[in-house]
């Protein structure tokens, strides 16, 4: 009868946890039901959100003409990259933010890669063996994963769009993810 009883409450729990999580916020969808076309403002910025919103979640992720992106406010500061990580297509809006050797990063919650916030950086810990003593240091792979601008105007929260005559190793992932592709975050 015990174990009746706690098999129940279990089952009970996982169903509170699932409403949680399907009530919970929900991701920016840019696209208008009407056109399909993200709300691109006259100055051919990128509506994203709400300032405050932003600021109160810490993070949004957002679509771009179907391209994820994740949007970070960490203290007091805007930073918005491809959602996908360069290395594998992790969920960067999932990982956690680190100070390391001064620089803001995302921590891939799949396999640690760590990415600067300001400009896509790919950091990692090496050595020289030809230094005398060689103690890691962190170095930079070079830019890895694709940033937006962000720009903040009357309360409203925008990107700029993405240059896509350059580019980055987190291309490859944006685009297999792309307009709800079989891997995408769609919850």
């Amino acid at each position: 009868m015990l174990d009746l009883i706690i098999l129940s409450l279990h089952f009970f729990i996982c169903f509170l946890i699932s409403i949680a999580i399907w009530c919970g916020p929900k991701d920016v969808d840019l696209h208008s039901s009407s056109t399909g076309r993200a709300e691109i403002e006259p100055d051919g910025l990128i509506f994203i959100g709400k300032e405050e919103d932003i600021r109160k979640s810490q993070r949004i992720t957002a679509k771009i003409n179907g391209r994820e992106i994740v949007v970070f406010c960490h203290k007091g500061k805007f930073h918005a990259l491809d959602s996908r990580c360069y290395h594998e297509g992790g969920p960067l809006c999932q990982g956690e933010i680190e100070d390391i050797d001064g620089q803001v990063c995302i921590v891939c919650p799949w396999h640690k890669f760590k990415i600067t916030l300001e400009t896509g950086e790919g950091l990692y810990e090496g050595i020289n063996p030809l230094e005398p003593s060689p103690t890691p240091k962190w170095q930079s792979k070079g830019v890895k994963q694709r940033i937006h601008k962000v720009t903040i105007d009357n309360g409203n929260a925008y990107v700029s769009p993405p240059d896509l005559s350059v580019s980055f190793d987190s291309d490859y992932f944006a685009d297999k993810y792309k307009n709800g592709g079989e891997f995408a975050m769609e919850k």
